[in-house]
């Protein structure tokens, strides 16, 4: 069955993430500061059951690729108010894997508060009692680029790396509140201050960064306090404008007129 979600804007996502923050702050009379603890959220707040299982069991689908990572990494009921979520992604089991599971969660989080009305009057979505209850979203990695993934998605980094937070964070590190951008090839005058890729030298082979790996070192004490990995961080400083990899055209054009 093809879904039909309906276009929400970038900012209207946000908004209603930082209104989630808000209101769960509120609640619980808490500041919102890095990590966010979206656990509590989900399930203190929200009233929603958080539990670990093997998603491609539970659904036949093989597990494929040489590391057997899940395509299937989370599922939402929304009729039972219930996230299950890829074992392989248990931090408890898996410490490295907590970024991605935070980021997992995080995105459930996304289907609950802006597609949960495209389920409400759906007779497949039986009772709990119903073992065979079909889950409302089921979310995949190859499905990633599906615009209700695509929005789940901005909405787990607007909740897990919030804008306030994260230029409070930014400003700790970097006093002078400068974006930060690739040192291009060709010199020229810029407001923002550069940093340079780095190469590393071994016996076999001299390898210089690519541009996604220089971000992401940048990227890296930020996604440590926010407790998610590095791709998800440098993702969410480029968009927030703090990380470049070359000055934006407008950018230019204001410093040129």
């Amino acid at each position: 069955m093809t879904l039909f979600v309906s276009y929400v804007s970038d900012e209207t996502i946000e908004k209603d993430a930082q209104a989630l923050l808000a209101e769960f702050a509120h609640t619980r009379g808490v500041l919102i500061e890095a990590p966010i603890p979206i656990d509590d959220i989900i399930e203190k707040h929200l009233k929603i059951g958080l539990e670990f299982d093997d998603m491609h069991r539970r659904f036949g689908v093989p597990r494929s690729g040489l590391t057997l990572d899940p395509d299937i990494l989370g599922a939402i009921y929304f009729g039972d108010r219930r996230v299950v979520i890829d074992e392989s992604l248990d931090p408890d089991a898996n410490p490295s894997k907590e970024g991605r599971y935070r980021y997992t969660a995080a995105h459930e989080v996304g289907h609950w508060r802006l597609h949960r009305g495209l389920f409400d009057k759906d007779p497949a979505q039986t009772s709990f009692l119903d073992a065979d209850a079909p889950p409302s979203v089921i979310c995949r990695s190859s499905q990633a680029k599906a615009r209700i993934e695509l929005q789940a998605d901005l909405y787990a980094s607007c909740v897990l790396m919030p804008r306030k937070v994260v230029m409070a964070a930014w400003d700790d590190v970097f006093p002078d509140r400068k974006p930060r951008v690739l040192k291009p090839a060709t010199p020229f005058d810029h407001s923002f201050v550069e940093f340079n890729r780095e190469t590393y030298v071994s016996p076999a082979r001299v390898e210089t960064e690519t541009d996604d790996q220089a971000l992401e070192r940048l990227a890296t004490p930020f996604a440590k306090k926010f407790l998610v990995s590095p791709i998800a961080m440098r993702i969410r400083l480029e968009r927030l404008g703090l990380l470049h990899r070359a000055v934006p055209l407008q950018r230019l054009l204001a410093d040129g007129s």
